[in-house]
């Protein structure tokens, strides 16, 4: 184990079970979306597959692990500008807000959002709302 991973909490935020339909009947598989980061500036996300849920959520980990990426705080509380990130058909909209107004986020976006050490900031999902795409559109926002 490596002192970094210690540091970085993780959160699933989306596990959802996959099926390939073969010739010879259904082949299930879970499918796990993690976030990790330290609620100081570093946050990451990944996904991962396997056929049991405890081996997705450790891939998922891992994958995180390896694109954590720095993000820009303000005061160590919210984010210098306004911004928007958009993956796929979903689009983030993340505003700096002022001291004492919290996470206004939901689902997927928020986890993201506290993960990464932010405080105070107002976020709209515009578009779809898919976990997934939230999440990654709300980290390219960030960046």
């Amino acid at each position: 184990m490596d002192p970094k991973k210690k540091l970085l909490e993780e959160k699933v935020i989306n596990l959802s079970r996959v099926t390939k339909v073969t010739k010879g009947g259904r082949h299930f598989r879970f499918s796990a979306t993690v976030v990790v980061g330290n609620r100081k500036g570093l946050v990451g996300m990944g996904t991962g597959k396997a056929n049991e849920v405890n081996d997705a959520i450790a891939k998922a980990s891992k994958a995180a692990n390896k694109n954590v990426t720095r993000v820009a705080l303000q005061d160590a509380r919210t984010i210098p500008h306004e911004a928007t990130g958009k993956v796929g058909r979903a689009v983030v909209l993340i505003k700096p807000a002022k001291e004492g107004t919290g996470v206004i986020a939901g689902g997927a976006a928020r986890a993201v959002l506290e993960l990464a050490g932010v405080k105070d900031i107002v976020s709209k999902s515009l578009g779809s709302n898919t976990k997934v795409n939230v999440a990654k559109a709300t980290l390219e926002a960030l960046k």
